[in-house]
Formats: structure tokens, C-alpha cells, sequence
């Protein structure tokens, strides 16, 4: 069977294709986000377009975890609807991303118990100096990945994409 040219390099077209398919997506090349869920029993970070899972990092939290946050120095993750609103290119810890915590509920809930809320909750990577992140739940509140992840989250996430924090 005589195969012409064009065949070989409609055959060679489909093979390179199928074979950048099965390959692991770079930070540069990991398309933007439109959701981000945080799933805190999970410990995990899921990127979102279109409904469509692009990529799942582990992350790791405050020392308390377990519940919403009530207030200030509570050493827990908030647990709802945000939205990454600005980005903290030389943060202390990498890059960080900023949530919107806290919102009109929260502060609602804050000023009825007599409490301050906290703020400054942020998706960071390791502290700048660190060789690798500490072991196990370790923020005060945020919601840490390694600084190869930060990275790839960065580039992928824009100010103003929701973010979602469940239990």
C-alpha cells in the first residue's frame, strides 16, 4: 500500500497532537480560571473554566480549621462565596492572592458577637527564605500551596474570579 504525503503528515499531525495532549500542562500554558473551590476537609484547591476541572492542588490551612471563621486570630479558614480581589506580588510568603474576607454577612456576624472579623485572608505559597513550605496546617487562617503552585494559581486566576471555600 503506496501512502502519499499528505497521509504522513496528516498521520504526523494527530500523533503530535495526541502526544502534547498526554503531557503535563506548564504554568504558562494553564488556561484562566472562572471558579476557584476550596474544600477544606479536602484540603484541597480546584481551578475551574467553564465547569471544567483544569487543576487540583493540595493546600494546606490554619491550626483550627474545622468551622467558619468567627474572628481575628481564630486560626480558621472563612467558609463561603468570595472573590480574589488584588494580588500581593511581594508578599512575604511568595505571592499571595487576597479573598474578599470579610463580606457583609461576616462582618454582620463579627459585630453582633462583639468581635473583630480578621482580614488579610490570602492563597500564598511558602514563607520567602524557606527551602520548602512547613508540614501540615500551618497558616493563620489562609490557605497555603508550594511556591511552584502559587505560581501556575497566579497566572491562571484573575482579580475578580469567585472563590469558594466549603467545610
Amino acid at each position: 500500500m503506496k501512502t502519499s504525503r499528505d497521509q504522513v503528515s496528516r498521520l504526523f499531525f494527530v500523533c503530535i497532537t495526541l502526544i502534547s495532549l498526554m503531557l503535563p500542562v506548564s504554568a504558562a500554558e494553564l488556561p484562566k480560571a472562572d471558579r476557584v473551590l476550596v474544600e477544606k476537609a479536602k484540603r484541597s484547591l480546584t481551578l475551574f473554566r467553564e465547569g471544567k476541572v483544569l487543576k487540583i492542588f493540595q493546600v494546606a490551612l490554619g491550626p483550627n480549621a474545622t468551622g467558619h471563621k468567627e474572628k481575628e486570630g481564630d486560626g480558621k479558614t472563612p467558609e463561603g462565596i468570595y472573590r480574589i480581589d488584588w494580588r500581593n506580588p511581594q508578599s512575604k510568603y511568595h505571592r499571595s492572592l487576597h479573598i474578599s474576607y470579610p463580606n457583609g454577612d461576616d462582618l454582620a456576624r463579627a459585630a453582633k458577637l462583639g468581635l473583630s472579623p480578621g482580614g488579610d485572608i490570602m492563597i500564598h505559597g511558602s514563607p520567602n527564605g524557606s527551602a520548602a513550605p512547613p508540614a501540615g496546617d500551618w497558616t493563620i487562617g489562609c490557605i497555603a500551596v508550594t511556591d511552584a503552585e502559587i505560581e501556575e494559581i497566579w497566572n491562571s486566576v484573575d482579580d475578580g474570579t469567585q472563590i469558594e471555600i466549603r467545610p
